[in-house]
């Protein structure tokens, strides 16, 4: 389908369902979805000229000096909002400059740029990301307190959101979303939903529809959802692991029928990579202070730089073969978590797998052991390296890595780096309730 055609398409969909106001949605640098709204008279105008808007206002944009930017409207994101009675839609959008050339801050338009590389290379990048999540009561004020104390893959009565989770399944679909599952996670009061993977740009597009049903649908039920990565102190926290393939004329690129683990060549090279440049890349994936609370040893949360097929201690997970299914030969990549920027967390994952292909890097021998069990001295003849501690130990890692800084380009990178530094600078002086509890009575 043509442009000319798609928002042709957009507009009879529009007049059909009577749809009254389009939301024209895009983000920001950190991840927040923004928002403008347009009554359906304006949405012809808007499909074929854009909206302007002041961009100075928006985190990691322009300065205000420079304020003025466009908002053009993806047609192939159209979809109606179902919880609204089909009377609002929303529509991604793209940003451009005052010159109506694409800004080079807007996330999407960086994830499109580095899947380009790809396909220039011959390349389909596609992933499935698995986001964990939590749902808090709205009435304990803030306080993360479970809303139920079922675990892993428990049903109702026991898993109270069951009749939530049914409904957000139903809105996602009705927004042309695949769900495959929905479950009660480990934790508490946690919960996924899994979609079917598709190209990262459309699965990026997913997460901020994800994200928002969810929310949408918690609030109706009584409840708060989370994508906070480590929301309480001794149990699980949420992640959001990526399954990973690259697909070239219609074939999965990953897989090769002669390999112990089926994986071909380039996959191997773009494990190599990712695992070459993990340590940088937890600052675009796992972006908080938060998020290094998650990553700690004992929570089914990766710590340490190596790869495996059943181990799920490793970073990168090679999931089982099954016969017929060679187009499932993928790799699962378990550090980053929901707190991200799908768009730029998706860009960077794939700067640093291809960077492993173009330099033909073979990763270390895969670890089946639990390393959560590895004394120092073994980790070090496996020469296993250790993800960042901290917020700020990976934001100095990603300001030494010139393929990942080339991945977010100039503005994006140094806007992500300033927005981490005063969140590191802003949470480190704090003081905080184990420090009172600990030091104040003896001290």
């Amino acid at each position: 389908m043509g442009a000319v055609e798609g928002k042709d398409y957009v507009l009879q969909k529009a007049r059909e369902t009577e749809v009254k106001f389009v939301q024209m949605q895009f983000i920001d640098v950190l991840g927040n979805a923004k928002s403008c709204e347009i009554p359906f008279e304006k949405l012809e105008k808007a499909l074929y000229s854009g909206i302007w808007f002041d961009g100075s206002s928006i985190e990691g944009f322009v300065r205000i000096h420079e304020s003025d930017m466009l908002l053009k409207p993806d047609e192939n994101t159209f979809a109606i909002l179902p919880w609204t009675g089909g009377k609002v839609a929303r529509i991604m959008c793209d940003v451009f400059d005052s010159s109506e050339k694409p800004f080079e801050g807007d996330p999407r338009f960086i994830l499109k740029k580095q899947l380009e590389k790809a396909k220039e290379k011959g390349f389909d990048y596609r992933v499935g990301p698995e986001l964990e999540f939590f749902l808090f009561p709205e009435k304990n004020g803030g306080v993360p307190e479970p809303h139920d104390s079922a675990g892993y893959f428990d049903l109702d009565p026991r898993d109270l959101a069951a009749e939530a989770k049914r409904e957000i399944v139903s809105y996602l679909q009705g927004m042309g979303l695949e769900v495959e599952m929905s479950h009660h996670e480990v934790a508490a009061g946690q919960h996924e939903i899994d979609f079917k993977y598709a190209n990262a740009l459309s699965t990026a597009d997913h997460v901020l529809a994800y994200k928002s049903v969810l929310k949408t649908v918690a609030k109706k039920y009584g409840l708060f959802a989370s994508f906070m990565p480590k929301p309480i102190f001794g149990i699980n926290g949420s992640g959001m692991h990526v399954h990973q393939s690259l697909w070239e004329d219609g074939s999965n690129s990953f897989f090769d029928d002669s390999d112990e683990y089926k994986l071909s060549k380039i996959a191997y090279g773009f494990i190599a990579g990712q695992l070459s440049h993990a340590r940088a890349l937890a600052a675009v994936v796992a972006p908080t202070v938060n998020s290094y609370k998650r990553l700690v040893p004992g929570y089914e949360a990766p710590v340490y730089i190596c790869w495996a097929r059943r181990n799920r201690s490793a970073l990168i997970r090679v999931p089982e073969h099954f016969s017929g299914r060679n187009y499932a030969a993928r790799t699962e990549l378990r550090c980053p978590d929901p707190s991200c920027n799908p768009y730029l967390a998706f860009a960077a994952m794939l700067a640093a797998g291809l960077d492993g292909i173009e330099r033909g890097l073979k990763p270390p021998e895969p670890v089946e052991e639990d390393v959560y069990e590895f004394d120092d001295a073994k980790l070090a003849s496996f020469y296993i390296r250790m993800l960042p501690a901290s917020l700020d130990e990976a934001t100095q890692e990603l300001c030494n890595d010139s393929v990942l800084k080339e991945s977010l380009g100039k503005h994006a990178f140094e806007k992500l780096v300033d927005a981490q530094r005063r969140q590191w600078d802003e949470y480190h002086i704090r003081v905080t309730g184990w420090e009172i509890e600990n030091y104040l009575p003896v001290l």
